[in-house]
């Protein structure tokens, strides 16, 4: 039986990307460079804020990653709630989950941020997870391992929830069954191709799709 729920930040509990786009934009305008549109970031997001800012640079310019970082995080650790809020329903489906299961973020997002965003909104997870400490990003597995580890739960009876191809890879990576949400930054389409054990489309779908996994495992 289900125990443990592992959940994704960006696009599954939070709508973080206007406040990504945003610290993109005047990360780059800092250095001269163009702005991308806040679908062009859609589609960067998902495996770190490095691998975003690499993304959003010219071709000519990934040398100067580090230094577009330093500058998109200092603006973003001040400005990351601007704009951000959590999915309408989110709140009051996380009150029935944290009440009845285990519960952590893991999230690509540096460690920071997942830890600041997890107590001020969402205070009842009990473990904020971010990149750091030596582990391996998703989609490898180590981070959802050390998540359970740490919860005190194992991969047989957990589960997790996100939005993105990269969330679909790394339950699969890990040995989870994979709750795919389609509100977030990918489409449900995308979702149904990579084979998600079952996708949701409302928040309230969420308590029910892990009864039927508990009835299918």
């Amino acid at each position: 039986m289900i125990d443990t729920v592992l959940f994704d930040l960006d696009g599954t509990l939070l709508n973080t990307l206007d406040d990504l786009c945003d610290s993109t934009n005047f990360a780059l305008a800092e250095f001269g460079y163009p702005a991308r549109t806040l679908e062009e970031v859609r589609g960067f997001v998902g495996e770190g804020v490095r691998l975003l800012i690499e993304r959003a640079l010219p071709d000519s310019a990934k040398e100067k990653t580090d230094e577009v970082l330093a500058a998109f995080e200092a603006h973003y650790d001040k400005n990351k709630e601007n704009k951000t809020k959590p999915y309408a329903g989110i709140t009051e489906m996380l009150g029935e989950v944290c009440a009845k299961y285990k519960t952590a973020i893991v999230s690509n997002k540096y460690g920071k941020a997942v830890e600041e965003l997890k107590n001020k909104l969402f205070p009842a997870v009990m473990l904020g997870l971010g990149e750091g400490g030596g582990r391996k990003k998703k989609p490898a597995p180590d981070m959802p391992e050390y998540a359970l580890e740490k919860l005190g739960s194992n991969k047989k009876s957990a589960v997790y929830v996100g939005d993105s191809d990269v969330d679909v890879a790394t339950a699969r990576n890990s040995g989870l069954p994979i709750i795919a949400v389609s509100w977030g930054f990918r489409s449900r389409a995308l979702l149904e191709s990579l084979g998600a054990d079952i996708i949701i489309d409302n928040p309230r779908e969420l308590m029910g799709a892990i009864e039927k996994l508990n009835v299918e495992l």
